[in-house]
C-alpha cells in the first residue's frame, strides 16, 4: 500500500517521449505535472516520473533531496488522494511531477502541495 515499487516508476523513454508530446499538463507551484491516459497492459493505476531542473539546482545533492521529498509525499498520500479513484472508474495513467521552485523545499510544504496536486489531477482526469 505505502510502497513506490519499480512498476509504479516510468522508466519507459518513448512513453516519456509520448507523455511530453501528447500529454496535458497544468500547475500546481511548485510542481508542474504532465498526464495522459495509458493502455491498459500496465499492472499499477499509476505509472510516475519525478525530476528536478539540473540549470535551476546545480548540485546533484540538492536534487536528489528534492526529489527524495517529493516521492515520498507522493508515495504516502497517493493511495487515498489518486489510486482508489483510479481504481473505481478502472483507469490508468503515466503522470510526469517536475520540480519548478527555485528554493529548497520544507517536506511539510512538499506533503501539502503533492496533495492539492494530486487532488487537481483527479479532477483534471474527470476521475
Amino acid at each position: 500500500m505505502y510502497t513506490l515499487k519499480k512498476e509504479e516508476r516510468l522508466c519507459n523513454k518513448k512513453l516519456i517521449d509520448k507523455l511530453f508530446h501528447n500529454g496535458s499538463s497544468f500547475l500546481c507551484y511548485p510542481f508542474k505535472a504532465s498526464w495522459m491516459f495509458a493502455d491498459a497492459a500496465q499492472p499499477f493505476p499509476v505509472q510516475v516520473l519525478f525530476s528536478v531542473s539540473k540549470k535551476r539546482f546545480k548540485r546533484a545533492v540538492d536534487r536528489n533531496r528534492i526529489k527524495r521529498i517529493s516521492r515520498e509525499a507522493y508515495r504516502l498520500n497517493k493511495q487515498a488522494c489518486l489510486y482508489d479513484r483510479l481504481n473505481s472508474a478502472e483507469k490508468k495513467i503515466t503522470i510526469s511531477i517536475a520540480y519548478i521552485g527555485k528554493e529548497l523545499p520544507e517536506y511539510q510544504f512538499s506533503e501539502k502541495k503533492m496533495v492539492k496536486l494530486l487532488k487537481q489531477l483527479c479532477a483534471e482526469a474527470a476521475v
